[in-house]
């Protein structure tokens, strides 16, 4: 795991930490935390939840109120004595603090401490570095952690705080080895951001492609773990990787399905969302993200036997709104909300599902079993065919391309020979499109 030496001294916790490591997980406790959050319970263990995505071994885990933030350390001076004492008790050879740390609080921990100690940012960053596994996926995960790692050097490395001549194109004279190495970052960070503008290009004319295709493009979001990728492997017989871990799938995947009314249609799985995530991951994964705004139809899958449902709820919406997707007078794009893991719930409240109070088109489903998933296929088909209209249109025979086309993708009711006004043979055919589709007829 390098990401662990970022931004400290290596001289200063000896030993390397690896899967498997003995982790000792703090959450802080900041009652004056903002924004939306889960509660305490439910947040302590996404935090064990994060650790063991990365193949940790979580020994032991607990909150602690912070009522001041100690600019050195976070923690008070007694509670960084209880974090010591659990250590030893525990032999953790690792602490996650579930929060943000300056350099130089997890500098100055690592030493009160004499264990490494790592953060939330670059505890997802390690995740993330793990799971990608396209070249678009590494880069933006790459520049995510260099934008990380820039912010390590402020007073942080101060055994590289000494001179050294240069040659030109290893600095001026004088130069320190921590600006050396904050403008190789900066070079490294610009070559990146380069190429994933011109993935960013590619994307778009992809998307400008699709637009003209005649298949709408449906995608998964939801919060991380809430079985997307399970339901994209449900629905398209795929086998991409889904196991009971935070952020399983990285790097998007689409593959074609057919739906009620809907020849085909593409369906999009997606990197699952999390509360506070870091604001590296957000604007490096942009474009990625960039997917879910020309979605024809969103899928919001919930995990609907977690205690945190709604609060999980309020986190993807809060992003989707970050990304455009949905605006002051709502959503910009249909979005249907999939209750997934209906299995897990007990009887009872099973019984009780559908009367729960939901502001958007909902099915309760089971992507692991089964259960419920046609009728999510049924209403998906009629959020892409509820706003269709009957035309009578008259193609001529020469244009055999679009004939072939409205059989495939429209919903033919009737067809008869006639002649056009020119009186050369035609086709009269009554057919029932979106909006959408009779757009990309025209387009033809």
């Amino acid at each position: 795991m390098s990401g662990f030496e970022f931004g400290r001294n290596p001289e200063d916790v000896k030993g390397e930490v690896a899967r498997g490591a003995l982790t000792l997980v703090v959450l802080p406790d900041l009652r004056k935390r903002g924004g939306l959050g889960l509660d305490l319970e439910a947040r302590l263990e996404e935090a064990e939840g994060l650790a063991l995505a990365i193949g940790l071994n979580v020994v032991d885990s607990f909150a602690l109120p912070i009522r001041a933030v100690r600019p050195a350390t976070l923690f008070g001076e007694g509670q960084v004595d209880k974090i010591a004492v659990a250590c030893e008790q525990s032999g953790a050879d690792l602490v996650v603090v579930d929060g943000a740390l300056s350099a130089i609080q997890q500098r100055n921990l690592e030493t009160r401490l004499g264990r490494k100690v790592i953060d939330r940012t670059g505890l997802i960053l390690e995740i993330f570095g793990e799971r990608a596994a396209t070249a678009e996926g590494r880069l933006q995960v790459e520049l995510a952690h260099l934008d990380y790692q820039a912010g390590r050097l402020v007073r942080s490395w101060t055994h590289l705080e000494r001179q050294r001549g240069g040659f030109g194109f290893l600095g001026g004279p004088g130069e320190t080895q921590i600006e050396a190495d904050r403008r190789l970052i900066r070079d490294r960070m610009a070559r990146i951001r380069r190429e994933l503008e011109h993935v960013r290009r590619t994307r778009g004319l992809h998307r400008e492609r699709r637009a003209k295709a005649p298949w709408p493009v449906i995608a998964l979001v939801g919060y991380t773990n809430a079985g997307k990728s399970t339901l994209f492997n449900r629905l398209t017989g795929a086998s991409v990787m889904a196991q009971d871990l935070l952020f399983a799938t990285l790097d998007p995947t689409m593959r074609a399905i057919r739906l009620p009314a809907v020849d085909k249609a593409i369906l999009s799985d997606t990197v699952g969302f999390i509360s506070d995530l870091p604001t590296q991951l957000v604007a490096a994964f942009r474009a990625t993200l960039e997917e879910v705004t020309a979605a024809d139809v969103i899928v919001h899958v919930r995990d609907i036997a977690n205690p945190a449902t709604d609060d999980q709820k309020r986190e993807v919406e809060a992003i989707l709104t970050d990304l455009g997707v949905i605006g002051e007078e709502g959503s910009h794009v249909p979005i249907i909300e999939a209750w997934n893991k209906i299995d897990l719930l007990p009887s009872n409240e099973r019984d009780l599902r559908d009367a729960r109070v939901s502001d958007r088109p909902f099915a309760a489903i089971s992507a692991a079993t089964g259960e419920g998933v046609e009728t999510l296929v049924e209403r998906l088909g009629i959020l892409l065919t509820g706003e269709a209209q009957t035309l009578d249109l008259t193609v001529p025979m020469t244009e055999g391309q679009k004939l072939a086309w409205l059989h495939a993708h429209g919903e033919v009711l009737s067809e008869h020979a006639v002649q056009d006004m020119q009186g050369s043979p035609a086709s009269r055919i009554r057919v029932r499109l979106t909006p959408r589709e009779l757009g990309r007829f025209y387009s033809l």
